[in-house]
C-alpha cells in the first residue's frame, strides 16, 4: 500500500483528534493481523494465478439420442474391446448416454446392457444415474422418479439415505423444492428417512421460497411422523433466515427453543443475531446479545467484535466502539482491516474525518493493510467534510495502488469537485473510474453528466454551490 502523504500527518499532531493509547495497547513493534475479510467488505484483488492445464474430458461415444444408435455403439464396444465387467465402465457409458437421452430410453439402454453383457451386474450407483436424470426430466410430475425407484426395487436394490439425498439435492437444484418435500415424505414412509444433512439441506432451500410458518410445519411433520429431529444446524439456518428478514424477536425466541431442546448456541448463532441488529442500527440490542453470549459461556471471536464495532459505529456510538476495540485486543483478537474501516466509517458519519484519517496511519503502523473499502470510506468522508485537497491526495494513493472507486464514493467525489469548480479534476476521476473498471461506462457518465447539468444551472441562476 502507499505511504501516508505528509499533509495527512498533521492530523496526528492534534491530541484531541484520536487517543491511540485508548484504542489498543501500545507496542514498539508493528503487529500483524489475520487477513480475514467478510463478504460485506471488498478486499484488494490479488494477482491472478496462472491457470493449471485441465485434463481433456473423455469424448462421449454417443453422438445421437437415438436408442437404436446407442445399442449399436454399445455392441461395437463390447465386441471389439473385451469390455470389462467392472460396473464403473458400464456406469460411465450409461452416464454418457443419459446426458442426451430421455429417461425411458436410458432405462431401455440399461436393460440392453445387462442382456447383451450378462456378466455386468448393476449396482445402486447405476440406478442413481437414472434417478438424477429423472429428477431433471421435463416432466413436471414425479412420474419419472417413481418409475426409476420402482425399477430399483423390482431389481432388488432398495433406496437408502444416499438415494434420498441424491433425489432431494437434484430436485432442489432443478428448482423443484415442493417436489423434494413430497418425495422425502414418501421415501421416509416407504423406504428410508433422510439423514440430518439431507434434512438441513432441504430446510435451507425451503427458507428461500416458503413462508416461515410452512417451514415450521414441515419440520414438525418430519419430527412427529418420522422422528427426524432438528439439530443445532437446523436452528442456525432458521435463525439466519429470520435475521435476514429482520425478524429479530423470532430469532431470540429460537435461541430459547435451542436451550429447551438441549442445544447450546454457538458463536455463529450469536454473531448472526448481532449482525441482524447491527444492520438495523440497533446497537443496544446487539450489546444485549453480546452480554447474553458471555453469560452463557460462549467466547466471542473476531467476527463478534467486528460485528459490534460495525453496528455501534453505524448507529453513531463511536466512543463505545473505540472502547470495544481495546477489549478485543485484550482478549487476543487484534483488529483487522474490517475493524478499522468500520470505525472510520462511524467517525466520518460524526464529522470526525481527520480523526479517521489519523486512524489510517495507526492502522498501517500496527501492520494492518487498508483495502479498497477503507480508502473509499475515507474518500467519502473527506468529501463530505469539504477537505478536497486531502481527498485528492487520498485519490492519488488509490490510483497508485490500483484500487477501485465504489459508486457512492465516486458520485460524492465528482459532485464535490464540480461544486468547487474543479471540473478538470472531475473529468480525470471519471476517466479513472471507467479505465479501472470501477464502474460501468454508463453509470460513470450518467453521474458526471447530471452533476455538470446541475452545476451549469446553479451558475446560471446565481446559486451558491
Amino acid at each position: 500500500m502507499g505511504k501516508i502523504p505528509p499533509s495527512f500527518r498533521s492530523a496526528l499532531s492534534n491530541p484531541n483528534l484520536i487517543n491511540r493509547s485508548s484504542l489498543l495497547p501500545s507496542s514498539s513493534k508493528p503487529r500483524h493481523f489475520p487477513n480475514k475479510t467478510p463478504s460485506n467488505f471488498t478486499a484488494k484483488s490479488r494477482k491472478p494465478q496462472p491457470q493449471q492445464p485441465q485434463p481433456p474430458k473423455p469424448l462421449s461415444p454417443f453422438k445421437s439420442p437415438s436408442l437404436q444408435d446407442a445399442k449399436t455403439v454399445f455392441n461395437s464396444i463390447v465386441n471389439t474391446s473385451n469390455a470389462p465387467n467392472d460396473f464403473r465402465f458400464h456406469n460411465s457409458l450409461l452416464q454418457s448416454y443419459a446426458s442426451i437421452s430421455t429417461i425411458n430410453d436410458s432405462i431401455a439402454f440399461l436393460r440392453h446392457m445387462t442382456k447383451t453383457h450378462p456378466l455386468f451386474s448393476p449396482e445402486k450407483s447405476t440406478y442413481h444415474i437414472l434417478l438424477t436424470q429423472s429428477c431433471k426430466s421435463d416432466d413436471p410430475t414425479l412420474a419419472p422418479i417413481h418409475q426409476t425407484l420402482n425399477l430399483m426395487v423390482s431389481d432388488g436394490v432398495n433406496p437408502d439415505k444416499v438415494t434420498v439425498d441424491l433425489a432431494v439435492r437434484s430436485l432442489c437444484s432443478a428448482g423443484r423444492v415442493d417436489d423434494a418435500v413430497e418425495l422425502i415424505k414418501e421415501l421416509s414412509l416407504k423406504h428410508c428417512v433422510p439423514d440430518i444433512y439431507t434434512f438441513n439441506f432441504l430446510v435451507k432451500n425451503l427458507c428461500k421460497c416458503r413462508t416461515l410458518s410452512s417451514v415450521y410445519s414441515f419440520i414438525e411433520e418430519m419430527r412427529s411422523k418420522f422422528d427426524v429431529k432438528p439439530d443445532l444446524v437446523t436452528y442456525t439456518i432458521l435463525i439466519d433466515n429470520v435475521c435476514n428478514t429482520k425478524n429479530l424477536r423470532e430469532a431470540m425466541r429460537l435461541v430459547k427453543v435451542l436451550h429447551e431442546e438441549g442445544f447450546k448456541p454457538d458463536c455463529f448463532v450469536y454473531n448472526t443475531i448481532m449482525k441482524g441488529y447491527c444492520m438495523l442500527s440497533r446497537g443496544s440490542e446487539a450489546i444485549e446479545v453480546y452480554n447474553q453470549m458471555k453469560e452463557n459461556g460462549v467466547e466471542p471471536d473476531l467476527i463478534t467484535y467486528n460485528t459490534l464495532i460495525y453496528g455501534l459505529s453505524k448507529s453513531g456510538r463511536v466512543t463505545e466502539a473505540k472502547k470495544l476495540l481495546r477489549v478485543m485486543a485484550e482478549k487476543g483478537h487484534f483488529p483487522d482491516e474490517v475493524t478499522y474501516t468500520s470505525l472510520m466509517n462511524g467517525m466520518c458519519r460524526k464529522g470526525e474525518t481527520l480523526a479517521a484519517l489519523a486512524l489510517l496511519e495507526e492502522m498501517e503502523m500496527k501492520g494492518c493493510s487498508p483495502n479498497s473499502c477503507t480508502y473509499n470510506t475515507l474518500l467519502h468522508g473527506l468529501c463530505k467534510s469539504r477537505l478536497f485537497d486531502k481527498a485528492m491526495e487520498l485519490y492519488e494513493m488509490m490510483k497508485s495502488d490500483g484500487l477501485k472507486l465504489d459508486m457512492a464514493s465516486y458520485a460524492t467525489f465528482v459532485r464535490s469537485l464540480c461544486r468547487v469548480g474543479r471540473i478538470a479534476d472531475a473529468y480525470e476521476v471519471f476517466d479513472y473510474a471507467v479505465g479501472s473498471k470501477s464502474l460501468t461506462d454508463v453509470a460513470a457518465y450518467t453521474t458526471l453528466e447530471s452533476t455538470l447539468k446541475w452545476f451549469k444551472k446553479a451558475k446560471e441562476e446565481g446559486l451558491k454551490v
